[in-house]
């Protein structure tokens, strides 16, 4: 069975700038490329899960974000990394989804098809949906990071926030799950 380190992508690997869709737009948080190396060299598959409802809104089509996506996927390929599988939900909210967040179906599907242990994984994100996602599929943690919206919601304190790790960002998300015995 694989381990696997869930990542959200706005806030979490690039600035959240809101519905970015253009490659422009695309800026890579500083850290995000080196610390994703360093946890692929550890043995984790990498996915990205996200939510695009700037889709489902009618703000951009599904091309818009492949293309995001293939950029973002080029752009960390130049420090060694390499996604297993980047899951989206592009409804928007209210709408039927199989995998919009706080849905943790993606997770079972790379459970499903990649060989993943959940209770061996872990998902980083900057919301509290995120972190639900990865509680509701039985990861090992969900890491909230301070960037993207993880510092306000560290600020409004749910009782929920209880549960996860909190970090600085994905560098220092990294160094937790690599400090984490083996389970």
């Amino acid at each position: 069975m694989n381990r696997a380190v869930f990542l959200d992508r706005d806030g979490v690997l690039i600035e959240d700038r809101g519905y970015v869709h253009r490659l422009e737009q695309v800026a890579v948080l500083p850290g995000a490329g080196r610390a994703l190396q360093r946890l692929q060299a550890a043995g984790f598959l990498l996915f990205i899960v996200t939510n695009q409802s700037g889709i489902g809104r009618g703000f951009f089509p599904v091309e818009d974000m492949e293309a995001v996506h293939a950029h973002l996927s080029a752009v960390l390929a130049r420090d060694g990394v390499t996604f297993a599988r980047i899951y989206s939900a592009p409804e928007a909210p209210g709408q039927p989804s199989r995998g919009r967040k706080p849905s943790p179906q993606f997770l079972f599907d790379a459970r499903d098809e990649f060989a993943v242990d959940l209770a061996r994984s872990y998902l980083i994100g900057d919301k509290l949906s995120d972190l639900e996602c990865g509680w509701s599929a039985g990861v090992r943690a969900s890491i909230l990071v301070r960037t993207g919206y993880g510092a306000e919601l560290e600020r409004q304190a749910p009782p929920a926030l209880s549960r996860a790790a909190v970090c600085d960002d994905l560098a220092a998300a990294t160094d937790w799950v690599l400090r984490q015995p083996p389970a």
